[in-house]
C-alpha cells in the first residue's frame, strides 16, 4: 500500500498580502495612560551563538546556546505637554544617578521607601497590524527599562510646522511574539 499523495501546494503561504511599515501601535505598562504616537519601532532581531567544533581540516560551526538579542528602538512624536517625554525622562533619572534622592524615591520605591522591581522595569506591547489595521501579532518585552532618550531639538527658522521627535532605547529580559488567530 502506497503512502497517500500530498498536494505539493499545502506548504504555499496562503495570505499573499504583504506587512505595512505602518501597522504598529505601542504601549507601556508603566506609563498607561501616555501614548506613545509612535513614528517607527523596531521589533529586535536576535543572534544565536555559535560553537566551532575543532577538526582536522576546518572548524565545523554548531549551533550554540546563547541567544542575543538587540534593543528596542521606538520614535515616536513628543506632545506638547510633553507627557510621554517625561514619562521616559522621569523613569531614566530614578534608575540612573538623579539629582537627589527624591527622583530616585519617587521612581522606584513603594510608600514604605522599598524599592521595588515592578516600578524599575516595565512590560511593553508592540502590536503588529495588518493592511487593514487588524492586530496580527502581540510582540510582549518582559522587564523593558530605558538606557537612552533623544535630546529635543527646537529650530525657530523652519518655515513649516514640524513636529518634534524623540527616540527611546530600551533593554529587556526577552519578548515573546504571540500571534493573534482569526476566525472567519
Amino acid at each position: 500500500m502506497s503512502a497517500p499523495r500530498r498536494d505539493p501546494f499545502d506548504k504555499q503561504i496562503q495570505n499573499r498580502n504583504y506587512l505595512s511599515d505602518v501597522g504598529f501601535k505601542f504601549s507601556l505598562a508603566k506609563a498607561p495612560k501616555v501614548d506613545f504616537f509612535s513614528n517607527t519601532a523596531t521589533l529586535p532581531g536576535l543572534t544565536l551563538g555559535v560553537v566551532n567544533q575543532p577538526s582536522y581540516l576546518k572548524e565545523i560551526p554548531l549551533p550554540g546556546d546563547r541567544l542575543v538579542y538587540d534593543d528596542l528602538e521606538l520614535t515616536f512624536i513628543v506632545d506638547e505637554e510633553l507627557e510621554n517625554w517625561m514619562a521616559i525622562h522621569n523613569w531614566m533619572r530614578g534608575l540612573g544617578f538623579p539629582n537627589s534622592i527624591g527622583d530616585f524615591i519617587s521612581e522606584v520605591t513603594n510608600d514604605d521607601g522599598l524599592v521595588e522591581r515592578e516600578r524599575q522595569y516595565s512590560d511593553g506591547t508592540l502590536i503588529v497590524l495588518n493592511n487593514q489595521f487588524n492586530s496580527v501579532a502581540r510582540v510582549k518585552f518582559t522587564d523593558l527599562f530605558p538606557v537612552s532618550l533623544s535630546a529635543l531639538r527646537f529650530d525657530a527658522t523652519n518655515q513649516d510646522y514640524q513636529t518634534i521627535t524623540a527616540t527611546a532605547t530600551f533593554k529587556y529580559l526577552i519578548y515573546n511574539v504571540e500571534l493573534v488567530t482569526r476566525t472567519t
